[in-house]
Order: C-alpha cells, then sequence, then structure tokens
C-alpha cells in the first residue's frame, strides 16, 4: 500500500474512448487515494437500433444519454457527495462529442438547446484525466473482449472518434487537465500506477501530458 499523496481535487472526472480503461484506473485510483467512484450509465434501450443504423435511433439513443448523464451529476450536488473524494469516469461534455459524430445538422440545432439548457446545472470538476489511445489499442481491445454491437463498429467510425476525443482535449481548457498516453499503460503495475497518482499530486492549472514508464521502456527496447 502506498502512501497516500496530498490531493486537493475533490472531484476527479477520467475520460477516453471506450476501452481506454478509465473505469478501471478510476477504482485503481479510488481504492489508493481513497474516495467514491461514479460510474458512466450505458444502459440505452435504443443503442442497439442505433448500431443497426435504424432511422431516428442515433438521436433517440444521444438524447437518453444526454438526460440520463444530467441526472446522475445534478445527484452528485443533491446528494453532497463532494464532501468526499470522487472519480467519475466521465465529464458531462463527452455527450456532445458522440452527439458531433451521429448526428444530423437538423438534429443537432434541436441537441444544442437542450444541452444549453441542462449544462447550465452541471459542476465542472477540479481535475480531468484524459486516458489517449491510438486505433490500433482500441481495436486490439475490442478484438479481444469487446461484445457484439462494440465488434460491429466500423474502423473508420473509430478513427473518427478518437480524433475528436483529441481535437476535443487539446482544445480543453475549462479545468486543469491531465493528459495520459495509454496504449501501454498496464493497470497491473504498481509503479504504473503510483506513477500516475504522482502526477495527479503534481498537477498545476496548466495542461500536463504524461507518458508512462512502460511506455517509454518498450519504446526503448524498439530502437
Amino acid at each position: 500500500m502506498i502512501e497516500k499523496p496530498d490531493i486537493t481535487s475533490k472531484h476527479i472526472a477520467l475520460e477516453g474512448v471506450f476501452k481506454s480503461g478509465k473505469a478501471k484506473l478510476a477504482a485503481l485510483l479510488a481504492q489508493k487515494i481513497g474516495g467514491k467512484v461514479i460510474l458512466d450509465k450505458t444502459e440505452n434501450p435504443y443503442l442497439k437500433d442505433f448500431y443497426d443504423e435504424k432511422e431516428g435511433a442515433a438521436f433517440l439513443a444521444q438524447l437518453v444519454f444526454l438526460v440520463n448523464r444530467y441526472h446522475q451529476q445534478v445527484r452528485l450536488i443533491q446528494r453532497d457527495l463532494f464532501e468526499e473524494r470522487i472519480f467519475c469516469d466521465y465529464i458531462f461534455e463527452k455527450d456532445k462529442i458522440y452527439a458531433y459524430q451521429t448526428l444530423s445538422d437538423e438534429e443537432l440545432v434541436v441537441y444544442e438547446r437542450i444541452y444549453g439548457v441542462l449544462a447550465e446545472r452541471v459542476p465542472k470538476p477540479d481535475l480531468v484525466v484524459y486516458l489517449q489511445i491510438s486505433l490500433p489499442t482500441l481495436l486490439r481491445r475490442i478484438a479481444k473482449d469487446g461484445n457484439a454491437l462494440e465488434k460491429n463498429i466500423s474502423e473508420k467510425y473509430l478513427q473518427d472518434l478518437i480524433e475528436a476525443f483529441d481535437y476535443f482535449f487539446f482544445n480543453y481548457q475549462a479545468t486543469p487537465l491531465l493528459v495520459i498516453k495509454s496504449d501501454e499503460l498496464d493497470l497491473t503495475s504498481e509503479a504504473d500506477i503510483e506513477d500516475v497518482i504522482e502526477q495527479i499530486g503534481q498537477m498545476k492549472k496548466t495542461p500536463l501530458f504524461y507518458v508512462p514508464q512502460s511506455y517509454v521502456g518498450k519504446d526503448m527496447k524498439k530502437r
């Protein structure tokens, strides 16, 4: 058990495309540092229809995700969970990343109006951790343990999604941001987890890009 660092952030959000490891890392950080894990609700009755490309399903699925995330975020304030540290495996703004990948221009007009009303009441995290992965890594992880719906997603959509996340966080300024190059981040390695915790403890207001030692070591071996 490592010594708990002096981390002042009470609301830490982890982000990344699916299969980036954010939920698992949130659980590990909560265990090591102390805190409660808040997971994104993935239940959605329109999700299968969306993957099957049924007309109108993308808009309905996106609205369900938006409203579910809004209610979950607002409950964090109502239940006063910020008295203890929380690790949330998403930020509310991520909803827009997916919306702009899937919705038509007409649907986006309606979506933006709804999003704008809801976003005003959603709290901002003290720190956001973005787990950045590449397309080859995402494809390997989907092939290894993805469900049937995930394995049916086109490679182009996955590439577009990764680029959308990278673009969003390249321009992100709402909160302090830690970007972790996560292709080789080993969540079973005590050393890697300690390194991540150390980076979190050293965070300032300016963004920080961190490459784990496991990734550096692998890159050096290739040379």
